[in-house]
């Protein structure tokens, strides 16, 4: 028993070992895996902290980056803030941690529309009250999700201020400008105004004093008064134009003119000026040109005025040119001069505003400097461009490319067949010597130059035949002289003696200084034509037909109300209305116009059949005074409307319309059109003879 015994404790203990056996090597295998598990939570761990760290630096990251833009950003779960950076809270004037969970907002001012973005933005712009005062802000709302799938609204703003500030200060400037440049429309209406007002008289009396009985000496001064007279109101409204191409505001006439004519009168205009610098001023006209051409004469006209203006002020000695032909199928205005020439480095800087030439000559000069940028302003618009460059011959040579069409049915002039004619030239001027041998080419004649009496005398003396010779007064009295008998001895046809308007008072008679008749300087080609041809050519008959018509007086019955506060201007209408057969009322002032009316309409006084009102009168304006007559006309419905026409220096486009507007039935600018008068008066003579034979 006691063996069986320890024998099962033998067993027992035995068996008690193993499993203690089993149990540590389970433990230790639990152990190991343990540890691994350890191991792998560590490595976890280290991930798990880089990533944390990778986090808190991509966040930092981002702050510093949103920190440094300057943006605004806040997030609002409805109203309550659930994010705000520091640039947000700065604008209420907390820290980020005192708004987070508040429903604060900055006092709105002002704000501008909102403006829908694609996918749901909205962008806007406010005024925001702030601790350091007014501030705009520009936002981009959105709507973004966050955790557990809701979404907040997100708005992100910049401070807009200095762009908003610009922009008032923008606005302001144009504002000032806008009104600096009505001020210069005011003032420029104003002068206009004032200056054609005189213009008017002086016009108007050329006009008159050409009707009397004048002799052709005082019939060519007459003449030359009016053009002087259209020339300087061409000034007035040129400067006016500068101020409409300047603001786009100028349109352009397109109808027929006389381009020959337009030259001559161009010519004439300024042969005074050049001739008082002792320089010659000569054109010619490409034989082979139309007569005339379609488009804006009083435009080509400023042009040329202007580059010839330009050229006659720095020429000291020579002359100037103005030649008109044909290039690549436009017109082709040439102005020569023999001054100084411009160097190439301002070649295009002249064509500037208020710019002129550096240099001794050019001190000397006096004008604005806007000439030459009237004309490049004005040669753009009619579609053309205007060049200069330096002649050979010494000089400036600026040229006017011009897509002018020929008129309908117009024609180069007609020219005298010369075939065989020989002229001598005797002249030292630049461009009239040329311009006269052209001349003479064009209609088949040989045209011989002689710069000198010298030279002139030597081909005089060959004994070959002339059948005309023209010498310059230029070369001097005498040597002119000799030269005339020397072409009477050469059995010469024609010896004419080419003098300037003063020479020609100063001269004498040409027929007894041994010339057979005289050209008047700047020679025309027409003029030229006519004293050397067997036929007298036709232009002298039209230039008889632009002679100043009176009307007959047709308009014996008509009484005309003159509204007008200048005495000269109403002497000017009131005799030319006397001229036209009218009996004129003369007035001074709009009262005195509107009683005038009045007493009319009322059988207490003389009734008008007509009425001319100047639109400027002292007590009552002839606007003023059109709106009470007519409101007088509509209080009595069985009366006839009484003719109003307004007469203003104004003319621009607004002056008619506010006349018109006011009850006008016309409005004629000054200096008064004597046709446009003229047809007035026809119109009312008709119905005005009707009532009264009735």
């Amino acid at each position: 028993m006691v063996s069986d015994w320890v024998s099962w404790v033998a067993a027992a203990a035995v068996m008690l070992a193993l499993l203690a056996g089993l149990a540590a090597l389970m433990l230790l295998r639990q152990r190991g895996r343990m540890l691994r598990q350890a191991s792998d939570l560590a490595s976890d761990l280290d991930q798990l902290n880089d990533r944390l760290w990778a986090l808190a630096e991509s966040e930092e990251h981002y702050r510093s980056l949103i920190a440094a833009q300057g943006d605004l950003i806040v997030r609002r779960d409805g109203t309550r803030i659930v994010y705000a950076n520091a640039a947000y809270a700065a604008l209420l004037g907390l820290g980020e941690a005192e708004i987070v969970g508040t429903t604060t907002a900055p006092r709105l001012i002002a704000s501008r529309p909102v403006q829908a973005l694609e996918g749901g933005a909205r962008v806007f712009d406010e005024c925001l009250a702030t601790p350091e005062g007014e501030r705009w802000i520009s936002w981009v709302e959105t709507v973004v999700p966050v955790a557990l799938g809701r979404s907040v609204l997100q708005r992100v703003g910049r401070d807009i201020t200095a762009h908003i500030a610009g922009e008032r200060a923008l606005d302001e400037a144009r504002a000032r400008a806008e009104s600096a440049n009505e001020a210069k429309s005011r003032f420029l209406a104003t002068v206009s105004h004032e200056f054609r007002t005189p213009l008017n008289g002086i016009l108007g009396m050329a006009d008159l004093l050409g009707d009397t009985g004048l002799d052709a000496e005082q019939t060519t001064y007459v003449r030359a008064l009016r053009t002087s007279g259209e020339a300087l109101l061409g000034l007035v409204d040129g400067i006016l134009d500068f101020a409409r191409v300047e603001s786009g505001k100028l349109d352009l006439a397109s109808e027929p003119f006389d381009l020959g004519q337009l030259v001559e009168t161009v010519s004439e205009l300024m042969a005074p000026r050049a001739q008082a610098k002792g320089i010659e001023l000569a054109a010619h006209l490409a034989p082979d040109l139309p007569t005339h051409f379609v488009g804006d004469r009083d435009r080509l006209r400023q042009i040329l005025l202007n580059l010839v203006g330009n050229a006659i002020k720095f020429t000291e000695s020579g002359g100037v040119g103005i030649t008109i032909g044909r290039s690549g199928g436009k017109l082709a205005v040439g102005v020569a001069d023999t001054g100084p020439g411009i160097p190439e480095e301002r070649r295009q800087a002249i064509f500037e505003e208020f710019e002129q030439l550096d240099g001794p000559t050019a001190r000397r000069q006096e004008g604005t400097g806007l000439g030459l940028a009237i004309v490049r302003r004005l040669a753009i618009l009619m579609g053309g461009s205007v060049g200069v460059e330096n002649r050979p011959e010494g000089g400036a040579l600026f040229k006017v490319l011009l897509p002018l069409a020929a008129a309908r049915g117009a024609a180069a002039p007609a020219l005298p067949d010369w075939r065989g004619k020989r002229v001598l030239v005797v002249s030292p001027a630049p461009f009239g010597a040329l311009y006269l041998r052209e001349a003479v080419a064009a209609a088949g004649g040989k045209a011989v130059p002689a710069a000198d009496a010298a030279a002139a005398m030597e081909r005089l003396g060959t004994g070959q035949r002339w059948d005309a010779v023209l010498i310059d007064q230029s070369i001097g009295r005498d040597a002119a002289a000799a030269l005339a008998a020397a072409a009477l001895s050469a059995a010469a046809e024609h010896c004419l003696i080419m003098l300037s308007p003063l020479e020609r008072r100063q001269f004498g008679s040409p027929r007894e200084a041994g010339f057979t008749g005289f050209l008047v300087k700047p020679v025309r080609a027409r003029s030229l034509y006519e004293r050397l041809s067997p036929a007298p050519v036709q232009a002298a008959a039209s230039q008889k037909q632009e002679a100043p018509h009176l009307s007959q007086p047709s308009h014996a019955r008509l009484t005309v109300l003159v509204a007008e506060d200048n005495e000269i201007n109403a002497l000017l209408a009131t005799r030319t209305l006397e001229r036209f057969g009218c009996e004129a009322v003369w007035v001074g002032d709009g009262r005195q116009a509107l009683a005038a009316i009045q007493a009319g309409f009322s059988g207490k006084g003389r009734s008008f059949d007509l009425a001319l009102l100047d639109i400027r009168m002292p007590e009552l304006d002839g606007l003023a005074v059109a709106r009470a007559v007519r409101k007088l006309e509509r209080s009595e419905p069985q009366r006839a409307a009484l003719p109003l026409v307004a007469v203003s220096a104004n003319v621009a486009e607004s002056d008619r319309a506010a006349a018109l507007a006011a009850g006008m039935d016309d409005c004629l600018a000054k200096p008064l059109d004597r046709a446009a008068l003229q047809r007035w008066l026809d119109r009312v003579a008709e119905p005005a003879a009707a009532i009264r034979s009735a």
